[in-house]
């Protein structure tokens, strides 16, 4: 069985089980959230697929963790000028371990 959520303008393609990073959500380690933008459910042979969203259906997850990715550098420079300007990033992210799934 899995399902394709979507959160954080992304989409994801998720199954019981499984730990998925997505774009940061409001929450502390352990707690459990219900993610209801469903946009697909397979469940062997049979497969729901919204449109755009199935209304009935649930994916249950609890947040493992709360964190920032590996820096990113952003360097722009332009030649014979002596510009030269550095700058990093660290994306936050929270990484959800997917409990269930409700069709």
């Amino acid at each position: 069985m899995y399902a394709v959520i979507k959160t954080g303008g992304k989409q994801y393609r998720v199954q019981p089980g499984q730990t998925v990073r997505v774009e940061k959500l409001e929450g502390n380690i352990g707690d459990e959230i219900a993610l209801t933008d469903v946009l697909l459910v397979a469940d062997g042979e049979t497969v729901k697929v919204g449109r755009p969203l199935l209304a009935e259906a649930v994916v249950k997850a609890k947040i493992v963790e709360q964190h920032k990715s590996r820096k990113i550098l952003v360097f722009k420079k332009k030649r014979r000028k002596g510009y030269h300007h550095a700058q990093g990033h660290r994306q936050p992210y929270t990484a959800l371990k997917v409990q269930e799934i409700q069709a």
